[in-house]
């Protein structure tokens, strides 16, 4: 139970600063990304800001032998660069760009009652349960050649 617990703490901290910090707005978030016209630099200050806190927390936090609300520390192994992963990369900028939200912000932002935001979202998980669909295709298809 205090798993959950924390789990709905963080992420309401997570939705108050994506919130305040103006990640919900899609107008700002394309008009930061739009450097070569009306450019918006608020949420860079943003970003240095979630750095400089990433910077001094992780010092400290790195310092424990596990975590507070885990066994083991999970951190990702893989140093490769793939296609998979900039392909992806790819698809996620760009539909940052075109429509303003990324996930966290978009689920976020569900709340508003926004009918754009329930569109977005509902093609994001479309795009999700499409790609798990084509990862088995492939892998299926590999595996009869």
């Amino acid at each position: 139970m205090i798993h959950l617990a924390s789990y709905f703490v963080v992420g309401i901290l997570f939705a108050l600063g994506l919130g305040l910090g103006g990640m919900t707005d899609p107008h700002r978030v394309q008009g930061f990304l739009d450097i070569f016209g009306d450019w918006d630099p608020s949420l860079a200050f943003v970003m240095i800001g979630a750095v400089c806190f990433h910077v001094v927390t992780y010092r400290f936090i790195r310092k424990r032998a596990t975590p507070m609300i885990s066994a083991h520390w999970h951190i990702p192994e893989r140093k490769d660069l793939n296609a998979k992963l900039i392909g992806g990369s790819l698809i996620f900028g760009a539909g940052w760009g075109l429509a303003g939200y990324c996930p966290g912000p978009a689920l976020t932002s569900l709340a508003s009652l926004d009918t754009n935001v329930y569109i977005f979202v509902g093609c994001m998980i479309l795009g999700m349960l499409s790609f798990g669909f084509v990862e088995t295709v492939i892998r299926k298809s590999k595996s009869y050649n």
